[in-house]
C-alpha cells in the first residue's frame, strides 16, 4: 500500500497541472471528517439519499425483483457508516428476506465501526465485511451462485471522470450475472447556489478534509507541507455539471518529500486538483452505460428531485 501511495503522490505532484487521488482522503482522520461533512447543513447529498431510503425502501425492494424464499447477497461498495443502508436492511429483515450483507471498503477502520454498529442495531443480521478494492472482492463473489444486489451509493461514482465511470461500469458488469442488480446513487444536476456550498462549507470542514491529505503525506511519506500555505477552493457551473475541489498554494514554495527524495516546486496561486463530483441526468447516465449489459429498470428520487437512486439490472445477452 505504501509503495502505491508513494508512486501515486509522485505521479500527481510531478504532473502539470498537479493532482492527488481522492482515494487517499480516507485515513482514520479523513473518515471522521467525511462523517462530519455528511451532517453539514450545506451537504444536501446525504440527506436527499437518506430520504429515499427512509421513505421509499419498499420501492427499492420492489425494483430489486427478489423472491424472499431465495437467498441473495446484498453487497455495498464503500459502505461508510451505513446510515442510509440501515433503513434498507431494516425493511428487508422486516419482510423476512434471506440475505447476507457484505460491505466492501478499503478502510478497515470504517468497516469495523460499521460492523459494531450493525451488531447493536440488527443482532440477527448476517454480515461478512470485506476489506479491499472493489473488483478484487467482487471477482471472488461472482460465482457464489446467489443473486447479487450491489449498492454503490452517495454519488461515489461522481468522483470519477465520465471515461473512468464508463470503464467502472463495464468492469462491474463483468462480475455480474443475469438478473443481478446495481443500485446506483447519483447527484442530479442543479443550480450553482445549491451545489457549490456542499463543497465549500462555511465551517471549513471540507477544507480540513482536503488539507488532511497533505497532513497524511507529511506523516507517512516524510513531507514538509506547511498546511497554512494552502487554501481550499471549490468551483462549479451548472452547464458543466461537475464540482471541482483544489488546494491552492498561497506563496511560491518548495515541498520536500523524504520518501521520494524529491522536491516539488509550487508557484504562487498554483493549484493541486483534489477531487471532482460529477452531477448527472438521464442522458449522461445512458452515455456512460454504453457498452455494458446494464439497463435502467427504475429511477427513484427524493421529494425535491435533488438526488436519484437508479435501479440497473444486468441482462445477459450472451
Amino acid at each position: 500500500m505504501i509503495e502505491t501511495f508513494k508512486r501515486d503522490v509522485e505521479r500527481g505532484l510531478g504532473a502539470n497541472p498537479k493532482f492527488l487521488s481522492s482515494k487517499y482522503f480516507y485515513d482514520k482522520k479523513g473518515d471522521e471528517l467525511f462523517v462530519k461533512i455528511m451532517h453539514l447543513p450545506e451537504y444536501y447529498l446525504t440527506r436527499s439519499e437518506f430520504e429515499i431510503f427512509k421513505k421509499k425502501s419498499d420501492d427499492l425492494i420492489d425494483g430489486f425483483d427478489l423472491d424472499n424464499q431465495i437467498p441473495f447477497e446484498l453487497i455495498e461498495l464503500g459502505a461508510g457508516d451505513g446510515t442510509k443502508t440501515k433503513e434498507l436492511l431494516k425493511e428487508l429483515l422486516k419482510q423476512d428476506y434471506d440475505f447476507t450483507y457484505k460491505p466492501i471498503d478499503i478502510s478497515k477502520h470504517a468497516l469495523e465501526q460499521l460492523e459494531g454498529s450493525l451488531k447493536e442495531s440488527f443482532p440477527e443480521l448476517k454480515v461478512e465485511k470485506q476489506v479491499g478494492e472493489y473488483f478484487e472482492v467482487l471477482t471472488d463473489l461472482k460465482n457464489s451462485g446467489k443473486k447479487k444486489v450491489i449498492l454503490f451509493l452517495g454519488s461515489n461514482i461522481g468522483n470519477l471522470t465520465d471515461e473512468q465511470s464508463s470503464r467502472f461500469l463495464k468492469e462491474l458488469s463483468e462480475v455480474m450475472n443475469d438478473g443481478d442488480i446495481l443500485l446506483l446513487g447519483v447527484d442530479l444536476i442543479k443550480k450553482q447556489e445549491i451545489v457549490l456550498p456542499a463543497y465549500d462549507d462555511a465551517s471549513g470542514v471540507t477544507a480540513a478534509f482536503n488539507l488532511n491529505l497533505l497532513e497524511r503525506i507529511n506523516r507517512e511519506l516524510g513531507a514538509n507541507f506547511n498546511l497554512d500555505q494552502f487554501v481550499h477552493e471549490a468551483v462549479y457551473t451548472e452547464e458543466e455539471g461537475i464540482a471541482k475541489s483544489y488546494l491552492k498554494s498561497m506563496e511560491s514554495q518548495e515541498v520536500y518529500i523524504r520518501a521520494l527524495d524529491r522536491t516539488f516546486i509550487f508557484a504562487k496561486g498554483e493549484r493541486i486538483h483534489m477531487e471532482i463530483s460529477r452531477k448527472y441526468n438521464d442522458r449522461i447516465l445512458e452515455r456512460i452505460m454504453e457498452g455494458t449489459s446494464l439497463e435502467v429498470r427504475d429511477k427513484i428520487m427524493d421529494d425535491r428531485a435533488y438526488f436519484a437512486d437508479y435501479i440497473l439490472v444486468f441482462q445477459d445477452r450472451a
